[in-house]
């Protein structure tokens, strides 16, 4: 699958999540592109909505959060410090291809992705809070561009049926995004065994929504499968927003993508063959050598042929061959043996 100028089958995509992380500051927002793009990621990602795109404004119980980073506060209250306006969404998209990075978006709602639509993102992102909304997801869907869905609290069967809806719209470019939905996720909550799960229930590509907050789970992600790693970015941790809590920094960030890199370098390609540094150690490896002096028409025999280092001489599989036959011709202690000598 491609991401517009990007083969997901070649290397892994790495996603810098923007997110709250402008701290409602535009030359933060624009600053924070450039950054990821510094820091190695392939694409910065944001996030398009208004709070009325999520929620609505009200005090009842039913809308206030409890417990958490956002403990107390009104699910409006949330999404409208959280949100990135709709009039900077230009300058973004501009600023991001200036610095040769991908950026693309998480809309909330049809507004939202009719507005992203000028814009002409390479791909769309659904949050796993609206993966249950069918008829949203189908409208994203139905824009035939890759769709990245993150499994977080979605159920089976929802994720069954965005499948079903990508075949229905003939949309075969679905990512499903491994996730934790916790805010900064422990470790052990991680399940990353499912990544394999995912491949095998719904036949795409998969990867990793990470919450986390080190490398770890991304690196054993890429190594299990993932295509795609998400992590949100800050420029750094005096910014405060309402994502920081679980957000990587510059540094930290370009940490991540060079641990990936280098574990893609490790993970190689599946091959049995011999690389060119192996075969040129195959010096090392054990072969037939005589360990005496033996004259023609000598026996071979335990005292004076053995299997040693290094390769030069005949493979050692022929030990027990040579073993009772005669010398063809005179050896010198530690002259290789060879074919001529079976």
């Amino acid at each position: 699958m491609h991401i517009r100028n990007f083969d997901l089958n070649k290397k892994v995509f790495i996603v810098a999540e923007l997110s709250a992380n402008h701290a409602q500051n535009l030359d933060i927002a624009l600053q924070s592109v450039r950054a990821a793009k510094e820091a190695g990621a392939d694409a910065i990602k944001i996030q398009t909505y208004t709070p009325h795109s999520l929620t609505l404004d009200s005090k009842k119980d039913d809308f206030i959060i409890k417990g958490g980073l956002w403990d107390k506060k009104s699910f409006f209250e949330l999404y409208d410090n959280a949100k990135t306006p709709y009039e900077w969404h230009s300058q973004i998209f501009e600023a991001a291809q200036d610095a040769g990075i991908i950026c693309f978006s998480s809309p909330f709602c049809k507004d939202d992705l009719e507005f992203l639509k000028r814009f002409d993102p390479p791909a769309y992102k659904i949050a796993s809070f609206e993966a249950n909304d069918e008829n949203f997801a189908r409208l994203v869907i139905r824009e035939k561009k890759p769709v990245l869905v993150s499994t977080g609290i979605a159920t089976k069967e929802e994720l069954k049926r965005i499948c079903e809806i990508c075949k229905e719209e003939e949309n075969e470019n679905l990512i499903l995004l491994k996730c934790t939905s916790s805010y900064p996720a422990d470790t052990k909550d991680m399940n990353l065994s499912s990544i394999n799960l995912l491949k095998k229930e719904f036949n795409c590509i998969v990867g990793l929504s990470d919450h986390s907050l080190d490398n770890l789970s991304s690196i054993i992600a890429v190594s299990l499968g993932a295509r795609v790693v998400e992590k949100h970015f800050c420029l750094d941790k005096s910014i405060k927003s309402e994502d920081s809590a679980f957000s990587l920094d510059f540094n930290e960030f370009k940490s991540l993508c060079e641990d990936i890199r280098k574990t893609e370098e490790a993970l190689g390609k599946p091959s049995l063959e011999l690389d060119e540094k192996g075969l040129k150690n195959r010096v090392f490896a054990r072969s037939l050598y005589a360990s005496a002096d033996i004259k023609k028409g000598e026996i071979f025999t335990e005292s004076n042929i053995k299997s040693i280092r290094p390769n030069f001489g005949l493979h050692p599989k022929f030990y027990k061959d040579l073993l009772g036959k005669k010398a063809k011709r005179d050896i010198k202690f530690a002259d290789a043996l060879n074919e001529g000598d079976l």
